[in-house]
């Protein structure tokens, strides 16, 4: 047995070999045997719970591989080792490096496990966050990816200083190539943050209007009234004069018509009221005003106000059909009509220019004491 331990391989006896190997396996056996209980007993405990902490650490601790972990092994195992210098710090820059990459993909499952759970939870309550939270999870995971990365190359020797600034002036040249890209998304975390919109809304851009369907990172996409998809860069948008009318509490609506000139100051009179009985009819619609504003090139004319209680731009349509029916028929029961553009012409036999013309130089006739037929 002695002899059996006293056996070298490649300077290093049976026991120094042992050992490096019972850091190799007890790390595989801790992950094969060990962190499947731990996971269950979460994955339990966590169905009886309302936060989403530990729903996250269970994807988190997932996200580990027994591999990973064994490659992780390799610096305690090495250093039971009698090897030589370069082995040993190629060895420990590859434990290293599984590290951070194992911590890396943990963090990452954890990040986005917790995103996902809010976002199902933002589904039933508030669905327009669910883009801001779509956005914020990739901006975090590359957040914690950057910093991972940083910390790697800091522990296996490089100058992170003199990287961070070479990046930074590398950094320059590639925000000014790539400006418009940059620009948009940082326009989506404005939308995100700022909400002059959500998914959902109905929106004025310009000319072009429609519902929001989605916020992305580089583009917002809008559904128009008659069916088709309309494509805005994020940053278009941040610099657009845009109308919201999902934010809009009531509608206020004003329309003008007029009445024919036949119609009496005593029914004149009844107009307004009756306007006003026609318009309470409506539930969804409260009366403002109605007046009679002037006399028009061939109408009484009439201004009304009333408002929507709803921003719904259907139900808008519906009452406005509604309240001209009604006025039709209420104008029908007072005895007035609309009003429409009329144009009149007088025909002669007579050209009037020329009759003009012969009555003006009779009269010079007459003063000068001159016949008109001599």
């Amino acid at each position: 047995m002695q002899q059996v331990l006293d056996l070298s391989f490649a300077g290093n006896d049976v026991l120094a070999w042992a050992r490096a190997a019972l850091w190799i396996l007890g790390a595989v056996a801790l992950m094969k045997f060990l962190l499947p209980v731990v996971i269950r007993r979460i994955s339990r405990w966590a169905v009886g719970t309302t936060t989403h902490l530990d729903d996250a650490v269970v994807k988190a601790l997932g996200a580990v591989r027994w591999w990973m972990v064994a490659l992780v092994a390799l610096y305690p195992a090495s250093h039971e080792l009698a090897l030589r210098a370069a082995t040993t710090r190629w060895l420990s820059s590859l434990a290293t490096v599984a590290f951070f990459l194992q911590l890396a993909l943990c963090a990452s499952a954890f990040i986005s496990a917790w995103f996902i759970n809010l976002r199902q939870d933002s589904l039933e309550k508030d669905p327009s966050t669910t883009s801001a939270l779509s956005i914020l999870n990739f901006v975090s995971r590359v957040v914690v990816w950057a910093i991972l990365l940083l910390l790697l190359l800091d522990n296996l020797g490089f100058d992170v200083n003199a990287l961070v600034a070479g990046l930074g002036i590398g950094g320059i040249a590639i925000g000014l190539a790539l400006q418009n890209i940059l620009g948009d998304l940082f326009a989506s975390l404005s939308i995100v943050l700022d909400k002059p919109f959500q998914v959902g809304d109905f929106v004025v851009i310009d000319d072009f209007s429609g519902t929001v369907e989605n916020i992305g990172l580089k583009t917002t996409r809008l559904r128009s009234l008659s069916g088709e998809v309309l494509v805005f860069s994020n940053g278009d948008l941040t610099k657009s004069r845009l109308r919201n009318y999902k934010l809009m509490k009531e509608r206020r609506i004003p329309f003008t018509f007029g009445l024919t000139f036949d119609a009496t100051p005593e029914q004149i009179e009844q107009v307004p009221g009756a306007i006003q009985k026609v318009i309470g009819a409506q539930t969804q619609a409260r009366f403002d005003r109605a007046h009679f504003t002037g006399f028009g090139g061939s109408s009484l004319d009439f201004e009304v106000v009333y408002w929507m209680l709803t921003p719904d731009y259907t139900a808008y349509r519906d009452v406005q059909q509604a309240i001209n029916l009604g006025m039709m028929r209420a104008f029908a029961a007072i005895g007035v009509e609309f009003a429409f553009p009329v144009r009149t012409l007088v025909v002669g036999k007579q050209n009037p220019l020329a009759v003009s013309l012969a009555q003006t130089s009779g009269a010079q006739a007459a003063a000068h004491g001159v016949s008109p037929g001599a």
